[in-house]
């Protein structure tokens, strides 16, 4: 950490300038980061203008950011507190990704590590949201989460530290606001040794979470299988795990899942029902469970010409005039050249699609002929189609259609073969 170039989010109050201030004595390379939120109106202003005078004062850098916060918060309709939040962490890890911070400094102390605890509590929440603010996540570190803000303010007094007052932190229409100035005050009145009893708490809390994450991670080692991009979940094991609701929780609230009785249904629904998260599906498929990131399916079409050569996108095709045609694989197809119409596509499926299977008589609906193959929702999603005048040539890497097939009047024959 001596050496690393540090940000440090400064907001002008006590807290953050305390840690600006304890920064420079301990020696580190840091540099301030501001967010004007335009919330306070001349305050606002002052708060950025205390801010740079701090960092001059310091000897030190400063960046400084102007926000829209209330057109964003309209745009998202989010709370205030909400969107401030998402723009001042946007910005910080823009800023460690572009200007080569290593880490970002923030001033959580012991005090807002018990708000978020009573905030989380009265939302309902696991461990997790009980086990409090951790002291580093990534490459955020909260260095004063061990100190309360009485701490902070005394070490502020004794060393003669100016700060800004934000008259925000009184207004009671903000749930933290109104848990430190109601809630708090009156649980340290009860028992001035509440803060530091509450500490020990929250290690041992902590130490049973690390319990209950080592357990949820040699779940997974033998529950999650990764095939290709997407983790498919055995349901039997699964099913069998006790009490079930609190394994699910923990196997996948990390992807972003928050409708639980939704995901528990998917144990005993049909297949081809799904849960969608912000960033990840959840699909029943006959005997598992499929997990999947989301991500926008784009229909795009690739044209492929009459040369020999080989075909790179979207998938790898080689093609081959060849003399005779020689047993068809899954891989590798024979065409009559003379049956095409150039430059064929390739596109991915779409509902509705019908082809003829080689060697059968008759149409069949490509849908029926995944399902015959137990072909699961993301292969469909990724499986590309050869097509000529947009009827089916090949299901790549599957089944080529009978009406293209070499047969005895063939006298151009084109070898199409999909490469690994």
């Amino acid at each position: 950490m001596q050496k690393a170039r540090l940000l440090v989010a400064c907001s002008g109050g006590v807290d953050s300038v305390v840690l600006a201030h304890l920064s420079v004595k301990a020696g580190l390379n840091i540099t301030l980061a501001h967010c004007n939120f335009h919330l306070r109106g001349t305050d606002s202003n002052g708060d950025e203008n205390f801010v740079r005078d701090l960092a001059k004062d310091l000897g030190i850098g400063v960046e400084v950011k102007s926000f829209k916060t209330k057109k964003y918060a309209r745009e998202n309709r989010g709370s205030m507190q909400m969107a401030a939040r998402e723009l001042r962490y946007q910005w910080f890890n823009e800023l460690l990704a572009t200007k080569g911070f290593d880490y970002l400094l923030t001033a959580h102390h012991a005090d807002d590590s018990l708000e978020t605890f009573l905030i989380n509590l009265s939302r309902g929440t696991g461990i997790d949201g009980l086990s409090g603010i951790p002291v580093q996540n990534g490459k955020v570190v909260r260095p004063l989460l061990e100190f309360s803000q009485n701490d902070i303010m005394a070490y502020a007094k004794k060393h003669h530290i100016q700060w800004r007052e934000d008259s925000s932190n009184s207004d009671t229409k903000y749930l933290r606001n109104k848990i430190r100035l109601e809630l708090v005050s009156k649980l340290k009145e009860l028992h001035p040794a509440f803060l530091e009893n509450f500490k020990r708490t929250q290690v041992h809390l902590q130490d049973t979470n690390s319990l209950v994450q080592n357990h949820l991670k040699e779940i997974k080692s033998i529950l999650f299988a990764e095939d290709g991009d997407v983790i498919k979940i055995a349901l039997e094991p699964l099913q069998e795990l006790h009490p079930i609701e609190a394994y699910l929780y923990g196997l996948f609230k990390e992807y972003g899942f928050t409708e639980w009785d939704d995901v528990k249904g998917l144990l005993h629904a049909m297949s081809g029902k799904e849960v969608i998260s912000k960033t990840h599906r959840l699909l029943k498929d006959r005997e598992y469970l499929i997990l999947s990131e989301l991500k926008n399916r784009v229909n795009e079409t690739y044209p492929v010409y009459n040369k020999e050569g080989l075909l790179r996108s979207p998938v790898k095709l080689k093609l081959e005039n060849v003399e005779a045609a020689e047993k068809s694989s899954p891989d590798t197809i024979f065409l009559d050249k003379k049956k095409l119409n150039f430059p064929l596509v390739l596109r991915n499926w779409e509902k509705g699609d019908y082809f003829y299977p080689y060697g059968m008589k008759g149409g069949k609906k490509l849908s029926k002929f995944f399902k015959d193959e137990k072909v699961d929702v993301f292969s469909k999603e990724k499986q590309w189609l050869l097509c000529s005048d947009n009827e089916i040539v090949w299901v790549v890497g599957r089944r080529a259609d009978e009406r293209f097939k070499v047969d005895g009047s063939t006298q151009n024959i084109i070898k199409i073969t999909l490469v690994a």
